[in-house]
């Protein structure tokens, strides 16, 4: 049952992915660059968990509200935006995250998946999270936006 479910997991993953490196624009969040570098590193103790599927890490210094790393398994990682993509930069507009749903603090409680980035029940606008780049060599995870 687990290998099913990584596999319909892997597979919606690899639906999502183009060979594009254009994000529609959403015209709620700045696009801001940044580049983590070399500063994710599996080895060292704060970014450990990112060793074992389903866990995730936020780096607050990064993006409009910070990025959320999520490990989904196999070396795949996402990373999305902590700003609900169909609000105006606010206050209510951070995501808060409560296990792979991220729900911002709007009277809406727009809410997200933070594996695939898309909206999730009553979820009122038109975008997805927006998604960063994410490279992996060995036990270093580079976060970035061009």
């Amino acid at each position: 049952m687990k290998k099913l479910f990584l596999a319909t997991l892997l597979l919606l993953l690899l639906m999502n992915c183009s060979t594009s490196d254009t994000y529609e624009d959403n015209p709620y969040i700045p696009d801001y660059k940044f580049d983590t570098g070399t500063l994710i590193n599996t080895t060292l103790p704060k970014y450990n968990a990112l060793n074992f599927p389903g866990n995730y890490i936020i780096l607050d210094s990064y993006g409009v509200n910070g990025v959320v790393l999520y490990y989904v398994g196999s070396s795949m990682y996402t990373a999305y935006e902590l700003t609900d993509p169909n609000h105006n930069v606010t206050t209510c507009s951070v995501l808060e995250i409560d296990g792979i749903l991220a729900t911002c603090g709007c009277d809406d409680e727009n809410t997200y998946n933070i594996v695939n980035g898309y909206p999730e029940g009553d979820t009122d606008g038109e975008y997805t999270l927006k998604p960063y780049f994410v490279k992996v060599s060995g036990s270093t995870i580079r976060v970035y936006n061009e």
